[in-house]
């Protein structure tokens, strides 16, 4: 089912309980997120149309969050270290470019070095 098909699951969840893999029949909320930081729940405040941001997966120690549309669109991708809580973020744009720091302190304009960088941290 595409992400944006899928119904909202608003069960409170622990971080232990979030999967380690990508959900395909539902969409975690980020306020269903019992631990969730403010910086989470605000993370597309500023986008258009103010998309709430749903659990996307883990990528080793680090839990991955995203607002706003997967691809042509503004949207934002949040992550946080599981037990350091070091959060970094990546900012997509519509035009498919996207800028944000990784825990190594570089930047990146492409979501997959973004994520390659979190794993290798």
């Amino acid at each position: 089912m595409r992400y944006d098909e899928r119904p909202t699951d608003d069960t409170p969840v622990h971080t232990a309980d979030l999967p380690p893999t990508p959900i395909r029949d539902r969409n975690i909320p980020a306020g269903a997120w019992i631990e969730a930081p403010d910086t989470l729940r605000a993370l597309g405040d500023d986008l258009p149309d103010r998309p709430v941001a749903e659990y996307k997966r883990r990528i080793g120690p680090w839990i991955l969050w995203r607002a706003g549309p997967a691809k042509h669109g503004d949207a934002r991708y949040w992550a946080a270290h599981e037990t350091t809580g070091a959060e970094y973020t990546l900012r997509l744009f519509p035009d498919g470019s996207a800028s944000g720091t990784g825990p190594s302190g570089a930047t990146h304009d492409r979501f997959r070095a973004w994520k390659e960088d979190l794993r290798d941290a």
